[in-house]
């Protein structure tokens, strides 16, 4: 009996010691004071490092040492990021099929939305299997290619990764950098729009993520990456790009230029007319690419804070400077202010101000603006014709030039007064010789780019030629690829 009465109590006797262990454990854990305490929940406010008044002197964290602010996202900054991803697949799915539907003759709309949904579901997949951690990853040690660490997502949470975000869950920012993962590309198809093969592009596409994307995105915005000149202190190139110029407009923009070139011009062109089936489809996408750049921008901050308001005034700023520019260039040149001039106007803007929106104040958007309204014009309506080439709905002309122009300017008037964070590694060269690093990131991206698809473009032209049929493209994309019509009478 004494014996079966020790069995029976021996389970509560384990529990007792381990609570005694446990209750142990925490007595000799320190405990925060008020003051740092509360210090964690101001570094909320202002986005900064909640473990930063935990530190002693040579920047140590005593074990065990933590306050309720630490390892969790904050719900402002949470917030408006999880609204942000959702603004940029919004500037995708519906905005850019839209506006590059509405470009295209009626016989191919459905070709533009298809491609559109074919490389969002194609980018999501290579994301969550390696993508994001290619690009954000480190466990390579290379300035170049990110990790295998977080592989199909693995241990990608809800607790911020700190590398990139103290206040931001790592699920979300891993969602909201797939949303500029997904429309990088899709750029590409408006330079080759009515006559490449779905099936050629949706390959393209995933060839082109591994070979240009992925090692690009890591390269200026990976913590370790070769370019990454604000967060990276040993970056071999110390340039900037806060939202995007390089990793997206650049590489997209001169990869459809050599893509087009590569493919060939459409049949009749610059023989028959090719005008736009729907102004109306176009307007329509142009606002919403409009309304959901601001989470492309401004999200671009990984806070609600300061520098996002900042990124906010001048994406506005910029994009209404440079629609008007473009459609008062075209009023004088030929008599006639056009809805299509507004709006690649507007595109424009928000392509120069993107890798200089978090960077620059008012007036240096302004002049971003009046170039954008400008330069681009330029190369749509003169240089294009000089050279005959067939970019379809002017991806080189507004993305390419754009954003190579944008990540120039934005060596011109990036001031720590806006953004602080520039202080932290390019103090001795802001205002003064950051305009040669982006020199620098300008010729790799291109390099990058150019050779890349140069490589992938004649290996898919090799095994299953890239190009519709001349019947196909006669009779249109939409109901050879995809045995559908855009209307019906």
């Amino acid at each position: 009996m004494i014996i079966q009465s020790i069995l029976e109590w021996r389970p509560f006797a384990v529990l007792a010691v381990l609570g005694v262990s446990v209750v142990g454990a925490w007595a000799d854990a320190p405990a925060p004071t008020l003051e740092q305490r509360v210090a964690g929940l101001e570094a909320y406010l202002g986005n900064g490092d909640p473990t930063a008044a935990l530190k002693d002197e040579k920047g140590n964290i005593p074990e065990g040492l933590t306050t309720a602010s630490i390892g969790v996202a904050g719900p402002g900054h949470n917030a408006w990021l999880m609204t942000s991803a959702a603004l940029v697949l919004f500037m995708t799915l519906p905005g850019l099929a839209l506006f590059y539907g509405g470009l295209v003759r009626s016989k191919n709309v459905l070709s533009i939305m298809a491609q559109c949904l074919g490389i969002t579901g194609l980018v999501t997949i290579l994301w969550w299997a390696v993508g994001y951690s290619l690009v954000f990853g480190k466990s390579f040690g290379s300035p170049i290619l990110g990790g295998s660490e977080f592989f199909f997502l693995k241990g990608v949470t809800s607790a911020p990764n700190t590398d990139y975000a103290y206040w931001v869950s790592q699920n979300v920012f891993s969602m909201y950098q797939m949303m500029f993962a997904i429309i990088t590309p899709a750029l590409i198809i408006g330079a080759i729009a009515e006559r490449i093969k779905f099936s050629s592009i949706v390959l393209f596409v995933g060839a082109w993520m591994f070979i240009v994307y992925f090692p690009l995105a890591h390269m200026v915005w990976g913590v370790n990456g070769l370019m990454n000149g604000v967060w990276n202190a040993t970056a071999a190139i110390k340039a900037v790009d806060f939202a995007g110029g390089t990793v997206v407009h650049m590489s997209s923009g001169w990869s459809a230029l050599i893509l087009c070139l590569i493919l060939g011009k459409r049949l009749g062109f610059g023989k028959e007319p090719m005008p736009p089936h729907s102004m109306v489809l176009c307007m329509i996408g142009t606002g919403m690419l409009w309304v959901g750049w601001y989470g492309f921008n401004a999200g671009s901050a990984v806070a609600a804070d300061g520098v996002a308001a900042n990124a906010f005034m001048t994406t506005t700023l910029a994009t209404g400077v440079a629609a008007f520019v473009w459609a008062t260039a075209e009023y004088f040149d030929k008599g006639k202010s056009s809805v299509l001039g507004f709006c690649s106007g507007a595109v424009a803007g928000l392509v120069v101000i993107t890798p200089a929106t978090g960077f620059v104040d008012a007036t240096g958007s302004i002049v971003i603006g009046i170039a954008a309204g400008l330069v681009p014009w330029f190369f749509c309506t003169r240089v294009k014709k000089w050279f005959g080439y067939d970019d379809a709905l002017d991806t080189f002309g507004v993305h390419a030039v754009g954003g190579t122009m944008g990540a120039f300017l934005t060596g011109v008037f990036a001031t720590a007064e806006v953004n602080a964070n520039l202080n932290l590694n390019l103090k001795e060269i802001v205002g003064k010789t950051l305009v040669a690093e982006q020199c620098k990131a300008i010729a790799l991206t291109l390099a990058l780019s150019i050779v890349g698809t140069v490589v992938i473009a004649f290996a898919i032209k090799m095994l299953m030629g890239l190009r519709a049929s001349s019947e196909a493209e006669r009779e249109g994309l939409d109901i050879n690829d995809h045995e559908e019509k855009g209307y019906i009478y």
